[in-house]
């Protein structure tokens, strides 16, 4: 995704007026559907800040043939830029996300990509018959699709901050959705962050191409 561009002309108070009503209106947000799953989430509460780090304010696309997790979470969001970040457009900096957390994850012929200057960075692992592996992995979301979904003991409607799947806490109040397992087929997301306590990428190859993922 190429750079977003600063909007101008716009008075400082203005634009920190702008700021401050998004933060509020986290509290009304939407979870994209999971596939076959398509359950919408509906957050009563202001969202969770998953990535304990300032976005970059480029999104990256993360895609896998298959994702298996043992514990799993998910509930709303948001993620906010470096102060004058030049990618904040007008977004005031941040970004409503779905937050989906597993606690042990493999990932069959994962690829990631991002657009930097009109071509694109792109790394691929786990595609020589060993799977990526990673513990305590966190995505942050606008956008997850997969052929098919599979869950079980699935645990809808749950408030985040009781959830214990995946070993992480949401914030109390928010709608969200939890399961002892997922699975998920021809994985596509939209990222803006990714945390893992332990990443392990087979086969890795990290090169420019013309493509993304």
């Amino acid at each position: 995704m190429a750079t977003s561009e600063i909007s101008g002309g716009e008075p400082p108070e203005r634009a920190e007026r702008r700021g401050r009503v998004r933060f509020r209106r986290a509290a009304l947000m939407g979870v994209p559907a999971v596939a076959a799953a398509a359950t919408l989430v509906i957050l009563t509460a202001q969202g969770a800040i998953a990535a304990q780090f300032a976005i970059s304010g480029m999104p990256f696309t993360v895609t896998a043939d298959r994702l298996e997790g043992q514990g799993f979470e998910q509930f709303g969001g948001m993620d906010n830029m470096a102060e004058g970040s030049p990618n904040a457009g007008d977004t005031g900096g941040q970004v409503l996300v779905v937050v989906s957390a597993i606690k042990k994850a493999k990932l069959t012929k994962l690829c990631q990509s991002v657009e930097i200057g009109g071509t694109y960075l792109h790394i691929t692992a786990g595609d020589k018959g060993t799977p990526v592996f990673a513990t305590d992995l966190t995505t942050d979301s606008t956008v997850l699709t997969g052929n098919q979904a599979d869950f079980d003991n699935i645990e809808i409607g749950g408030d985040a901050s009781t959830f214990t799947k995946a070993g992480v806490k949401g914030p109390l109040g928010v709608f969200g959705q939890q399961a002892d397992t997922v699975t998920i087929t021809n994985l596509r997301q939209t990222n803006w962050a990714t945390t893992a306590a332990k990443f392990r990428l087979p086969n890795l190859h990290l090169s420019f191409s013309s493509k993304g993922c």
